[in-house]
């Protein structure tokens, strides 16, 4: 749960906090578990926790979601990371790329947003054309390793 180092008469703890129930506390100090009783219940905190939803990876190599081994080698897909326009495509089918390359420029929110490679591979297929509209997580190229 949480983690704390303490420094008492010159001794330094480390004290990691297991669970909190009414006024009973399981910690660990040292690597030693032990329960300690408080004098009154101690209340959760009341701020509020900051939930994100799930970030749509660039390129995807799981087999779960499609994409799989062509001749041996894995393929991924290089997604659109937000709602836009095509505004330009940097690549085409058979070029090999490097990481970080440059592979489409997208114009969302009037802003222009540049799509590189988080792989190293060849252009399998590109899947969308220059001007169309694309939505978050939608395919935008196949890369083979």
């Amino acid at each position: 749960m949480k983690k704390y180092k303490f420094t008492i008469n010159g001794n330094q703890y480390d004290v990691d906090i297991q669970n909190v129930e009414d006024n009973m506390i399981e910690v660990e100090v040292n690597g030693s578990a032990y329960e300690v009783e408080v004098d009154k219940s101690i209340q959760p905190v009341k701020t509020p926790r900051l939930v994100r939803a799930r970030a749509v990876p660039a390129t995807d190599t799981t087999p779960s979601e499609g994409t799989g081994t062509r001749g041996g080698k894995s393929t991924g897909t290089i997604k659109a990371p937000l709602p836009g326009s095509v505004l330009s495509i940097h690549c085409k089918p058979g070029d090999h790329i490097k990481m970080g390359q440059r592979l489409i420029t997208l114009e969302a929110m009037k802003m222009e947003n540049n799509i590189d490679s988080d792989k190293e591979g060849t252009v399998i297929s590109i899947k969308v054309t220059q001007g169309q509209s694309v939505m978050e997580g939608e395919e935008l190229i196949e890369i083979g390793g």
